[in-house]
């Protein structure tokens, strides 16, 4: 067998065809699950908090060149002038989205779960005789009784 054969039959197997298209469908996921914090989660949080930015919550840690009196406004201007920053609202928005993201992973899992559980209880579930099955067992017991 030759390597591309072996290798034709290696990636057509289901296991990797599966692997490649959740990793695709995961791609896209998380670019939603992004969209979804940045966009649409963070922003009314920050404002019940007093109209706080959550991706410009940053301390300084070491001042860059030229730094304005009173801290750099945004964390993109810190960043500009080479200052060293802790960007603490980034590392909110990937809490939340792994929230998100480990939420949906959990429901989908759930609900394979229960799928799996629901056939494997319909295959163990014995079948009921059929209707000649139970007009001969009628004729057999009749028959025994005399």
């Amino acid at each position: 067998m030759s390597i591309s054969s072996e290798f034709k039959e290696f990636i057509m197997r289901g296991n990797v065809v599966d692997l490649a298209v959740g990793m695709v469908v995961g791609t896209a996921f998380s670019a939603i699950v992004k969209s979804l914090v940045d966009d649409v989660i963070m922003p009314p949080i920050g404002m019940l908090l007093g109209g706080v930015d959550f991706s410009n919550l940053f301390l300084t840690l070491k001042e860059g060149a030229n730094m304005p009196e009173g801290g750099y406004a945004t964390l993109a201007a810190a960043q500009e002038a080479g200052a060293v920053t802790i960007n603490l609202g980034l590392f909110i928005n990937s809490i939340i989205s792994f929230l998100i993201v480990a939420a949906a992973i959990f429901c989908v899992v759930k609900a394979l779960n229960s799928m799996k559980k629901k056939a494997e209880e319909e295959a163990e579930a014995p079948e009921e005789p059929s209707e000649e099955v139970l007009l001969l067992r009628e004729i057999r017991d009749s028959l025994n009784k005399k």
